[in-house]
């Protein structure tokens, strides 16, 4: 039995779905759809035609995929959702998949197509409406479709696609064989244009301006009059989430920022400039150095001195909401807090405990949409903790306030903006939660992660000097847990090298290393070499994501 398709005039105002197939095309589609100001969510496709319906979407879009639909198995889709009444794009493998299901022909001809390839439009389409009959498309497939479904027309073809582009207009239902969503497909943008504005009718009201009002609503609905924690890092995400919080609620937030000793130069004090004197938001400001440090005395496994770091963070902050919540009522008591907490005005229990013994705790989170994909998809090998806070405790006593899950990284600095964030903040470089700490290979002590701070400031002074800072996803400094022999002066050293990782990416899925230009390179080694004590090497990354990480750990 077929699913009921939604009410009339609800499709308009509901989602694009994205149907991920696999590989990274899924999250790119997502991207593109909301750069033309319409909301997109991502699903799996194991997901039921009848779940697909209850989120009232205005279009389904059906990724590419590493697989062949001829494989056995293959990834497929419920094919009940094509009879749903819902439009429907398939891209490569999506598209190669519906033309199965609906009772066509996809074949492997031997000859398969991969880059830039020759498109020639070949019959009318409102996906084509902006073309001038043909133009070049990022091809990627083995199979080709070579018979299409009953009700169909084909509209397009290319060298090695006999059906590059077909559709069946009184269903609504349209595949390309190429990738709209990549920057080498010429009027990529358009495809996609004409399908979310001219066949799902999806009006562009995904903005800036749109997602702050919304966010704001859902936070003031979420916690009503009761006071919230935010965890600030420092980094764009956390300041983001902050700005957008305190817009909702105002004096209800209190900030604390816990100077785990493992932070990047200066990072202390711009959040206080920021926060306390240009927002007036309430801060809180820990210094907790010797707690994270003693804690991870002796620990080398990356994961654990994540889990070790997260969980501390979250004790520290229990303790803090403790001490704010005494001082509510008795101002005397906790002028200072018992943490090395200064600052603070009233706050919550956010040991999940109010005045009375109710759970009252919150705490806001700069989770991002990309966090929420990777921790929920089926595929999903180990993840690294949580990278804000470093990995949360199972016994976590907060209810989490995540104003940014919905969004990608370009949205929240675009969002930051809007809020009037400083544009240092706004385009810093992203900044793992544990910190320094899994840039230091090995154990952290104070001595090293003094050096890697020293070197790692002076990275980020020279990218920004060279004019390259905006056009770098990440540039650091690491610091291996080996010691190379060195002559410096009329003696032999044995120092610490530093690993300089520079890489460029658009959203972190993927990432190649940065082309840095030699005379910058000498630069930075000379000036670390230099001006860090204890080190006596600089060395360079040039490995890419995959097979690498961006992080060293």
């Amino acid at each position: 039995m077929s699913p009921s398709p939604p009410d009339a005039g609800g499709p308009a105002d509901g989602p694009i779905l994205v149907v991920d197939f696999g590989a990274q095309y899924a999250q790119l589609i997502a991207r593109r759809v909301r750069e033309a100001h319409v909301y997109s969510e991502i699903v799996p496709h194991t997901a039921s035609a009848s779940d697909l319906v209850a989120r009232r979407p205005s279009g389904i879009i059906l990724s590419g995929g590493p697989k062949s639909v001829n494989e056995t198995p293959a990834p497929t889709i419920d094919p009940a959702i094509y009879d749903a009444g819902i439009p429907i794009l398939g891209i490569c493998y999506g598209a190669q998949l519906l033309t199965l299901q609906l009772g066509g022909e996809v074949s492997r001809t031997g000859r398969g197509e991969y880059g830039r390839t020759a498109l020639t439009v070949t019959g009318s389409s409102p996906l084509f409406a902006d073309w001038p009959g043909g133009g070049e498309v990022w091809m990627s497939h083995g199979d080709a479709i070579t018979t299409v479904p009953s009700g169909f027309v084909a509209t397009a073809t290319s060298p090695d696609a006999p059906v590059a582009a077909l559709h069946d207009a009184e269903r609504a239902i349209y595949g390309v064989q190429f990738h709209p969503e990549v920057v080498h497909t010429e009027r990529g943008r358009d495809v996609f244009e004409r399908f979310l504005y001219d066949i799902c009718h999806c009006p562009p009201s995904w903005t800036h301006t749109s997602i702050i009002e919304s966010q704001v609503e859902a936070v003031r609905a979420q916690v009503g009059g009761s006071p919230v924690l935010c965890a600030l890092s420092g980094g764009v995400d956390s300041a983001v989430a902050a700005a957008l919080v305190h817009k909702a609620i105002g004096d209800q937030l209190t900030c604390v920022y816990v100077d785990t000793g493992l932070m990047r130069a200066h990072e202390s004090e711009q959040v206080e400039e920021t926060f306390r004197r240009q927002f007036h938001i309430d801060l809180v400001h820990v210094k907790a150095a010797d707690r994270f440090f003693e804690a991870l005395a002796g620990v080398t496994d990356p994961e654990a001195k994540r889990k070790i770091i997260g969980e501390l963070f979250i004790r520290i902050f229990e303790e803090v909401a403790r001490d704010l919540v005494i001082e509510e009522f008795d101002p005397d008591a906790a002028s200072t807090g018992a943490n090395g907490a200064t600052g603070a005005n009233g706050a919550t229990g956010a040991d999940g405990t109010g005045t009375s013994g109710e759970p009252s705790g919150y705490l806001v989170q700069g989770t991002l949409y990309p966090d929420v994909i990777e921790s929920g998809s089926d595929s999903a090998a180990t993840i690294k903790s949580h990278h804000n806070v470093g990995g949360l405790p199972d016994d976590l006593a907060f209810d989490l306030v995540e104003p940014l899950r919905l969004l990608f990284k370009d949205e929240v600095r675009a969002v930051g903006e809007e809020l009037g964030l400083p544009h240092d903040i706004v385009w810093r470089q992203p900044f793992p939660g544990p910190g320094l700490a899994v840039r230091i290979v090995g154990e952290v002590t104070p001595e090293r992660a003094d050096i890697l701070r020293a070197a790692d400031a002076i990275v980020v002074e020279e990218i920004r000097r060279a004019g390259l800072y905006r056009d770098l996803w990440q540039s650091f400094a690491v610091l291996p847990a080996v010691r190379t022999v060195g002559v410096m002066g009329d003696g032999r050293t044995y120092a610490y090298p530093v690993v300089i990782r520079a890489v460029t990416s658009d959203d972190a899925m993927t990432a190649d290393w940065a082309r840095l230009p030699y005379d910058l390179l000498e630069r930075l080694s000379s000036r670390i070499i230099n001006e860090v004590e204890g080190v006596n090497r600089v060395a360079l990354d040039i490995t890419s994501k995959p097979p690498g990480t961006i992080e060293w750990e």
